[in-house]
């Protein structure tokens, strides 16, 4: 899938232009040195957001292992368990940086908002998803994407995925847990 997120057109124009995870080229995307894991498992980024944050995936193997976020801002979380959930939750909820600390009106309001500035958007992401090979009828709602957010934000994944920086200090919770 990952090859396809970088090469296939309606793929990168939803994902680079509408969500805002560019994996058009891999190999350039190096995380900022100093950041890894508190467990010492391996970061490897594969996409980055426009400014500059990380996508990336933790540990050895492909592309079902666990995705965390890196932000320049210090932040850092589990977004998914594997890159087919990752762009699942991006399909649907492209917004989902603007999700930490907002009502279930709140979000709907950022959604709106997202849909008025982008009104093509629903075509766009099922011509993505297509392109990926995902039927746009089985994508899960905004709500339960949120939801698997909130789950990986607790836990045992949370814990395993928990990104330290340079000094050996956790970054901050990319969603807490206590807000969303």
């Amino acid at each position: 899938m990952l090859p396809l997120l970088g090469t296939d057109d309606a793929a990168v124009a939803f994902f680079a232009g509408v969500a805002d995870l560019d994996a058009t080229d891999p190999a350039s995307h190096e995380l900022e040195e100093g950041i890894q894991l508190a467990s010492g498992t391996r970061l490897e980024q594969f996409a980055r957001a426009g400014s500059g944050d990380a996508f990336c995936f933790v540990g050895e193997g492909g592309e079902e292992r666990p995705v965390v976020y890196v932000s320049l801002d210090g932040q850092a979380g589990p977004l998914a368990l594997g890159l087919p959930e990752l762009v699942r939750l991006c399909l649907v909820a492209p917004w989902w940086r603007d999700a930490p600390g907002r009502t279930a009106e709140e979000l709907q309001r950022v959604a709106d908002e997202y849909r008025d500035d982008l009104p093509d958007l629903d075509r766009r992401r099922d011509l993505a998803a297509r392109a990926l090979g995902i039927d746009p009828a089985e994508l899960p709602s905004e709500t339960t994407a949120l939801a698997r957010l909130v789950e990986l934000s607790r836990g045992p994944v949370a814990e395993a995925c928990l990104v330290v920086g340079y000094e050996g200090d956790p970054l901050d919770p990319l969603f807490d847990a206590a807000h969303l």
